[in-house]
């Protein structure tokens, strides 16, 4: 007699505030895997490209304001959801205390710049590639890391960096962080959420 043991899939939602390349990216990573699912997409932005891109995909999309956030009504639909990993993916608006508290560990964000290089309010997308051109860095990278109370300073998971000597601009300093990000992100993710944590 054969048994099959149905495992449980991890949850994952995602948070997005702009054109949603690393969150199209993610759902594109986990789309057919049967251990992990992305179950919804928060934007604070109605106009985000974000809504477009996961159109194709069947999953839940919320669109909420600053005000619902600091409220309890996006605690609430988490607290619904009960992901196991809240996953920031150019999410600009500062998560709130209660959240945070509520799902400690559970929410993971990238930054685009070598923490605690670059990190800190208004240190975001081209503010962050820009202070490291003019600083005339040699290497920059991603730092993915636990969200905490302050901006940019929670427990760091993962870091990679890479060599911009030879970038003249901000547009290919993105670039090249940008593909870093799109390798390393949902492998990060996947390997948190199955405890297969090396690299």
């Amino acid at each position: 007699m054969h048994y099959q043991f149905l495992v449980e899939m991890k949850k994952v939602v995602l948070f997005a505030s702009g054109s949603g390349s690393n969150a199209e990216n993610i759902l594109n990573y986990f789309n057919k895997n049967k251990e992990i699912t992305v179950v919804g997409i928060f934007t604070n932005n109605p106009d985000a490209k974000v809504l477009d891109k996961v159109k194709k995909y069947s999953i839940s999309t919320y669109v909420f304001s600053k005000q619902e956030l600091e409220s309890d009504k996006i605690s609430t639909i988490l607290d619904d959801i009960n992901p196991d990993l809240i996953v920031l993916a150019g999410f600009l608006l500062k998560f709130p205390t209660h959240i945070v508290n509520r799902f400690q560990n559970k929410i993971l964000n990238i930054h685009p710049a070598l923490l605690p290089k670059y990190g800190g309010k208004g240190m975001y997308g081209l503010h962050i590639h820009n202070a490291v051109l003019e600083n005339k860095e040699t290497e920059t990278g991603i730092t993915i890391h636990y969200v905490n109370q302050n901006y940019d300073e929670g427990a760091i998971i993962f870091q990679k960096s890479i060599n911009i000597e030879d970038c003249k601009t901000v547009t290919e300093i993105a670039s090249k962080v940008l593909i870093l990000e799109h390798l390393f992100f949902p492998e990060v993710i996947e390997k948190l959420l199955t405890h297969n944590f090396q690299f």
